[in-house]
């Protein structure tokens, strides 16, 4: 692992290194978290919700939905896929770290009921 000392500005501002800046494909945006005792500066995710588009789509589709029910129900099944990665992403987190058990796809989306 590369570490690099930075400074922080007494407006608690702090410049990324170039050398990391470029390697992370950093652009005008940065998402920051607390993981532990870290805190995490990574790239902005520009990730509307759309990386499941074409299969929320065809479920729709297949249970019979068009129109602008079709659009409707696409709207509310897309809204909760960026908020289920993420919520399985900390917990592969919790898991990695030996702070949690083993989460199934069932244990994240089995609390979700269809309307």
């Amino acid at each position: 692992m590369e570490m690099k000392k930075v400074s922080i500005s007494t407006k608690r501002q702090i410049t990324i290194p170039l050398k990391y800046f470029t390697m992370l494909g950093f652009g005008t945006e940065a998402e920051c978290m607390v993981r532990g005792n870290e805190l995490v500066l990574r790239p902005a995710r520009n990730n509307a919700g759309g990386e499941f588009a074409e299969q929320i789509l065809a479920d729709l589709i297949s249970q019979g939905y068009s129109g602008s029910e079709l659009l409707e129900q696409f709207k509310k099944a897309q809204s909760k896929v960026r908020p289920a990665v993420e919520e399985m992403l900390t917990e592969a987190e919790r898991v990695a770290s030996s702070e949690s058990n083993y989460v199934s796809y069932e244990d994240i989306f089995d609390g979700e009921e269809e309307e």
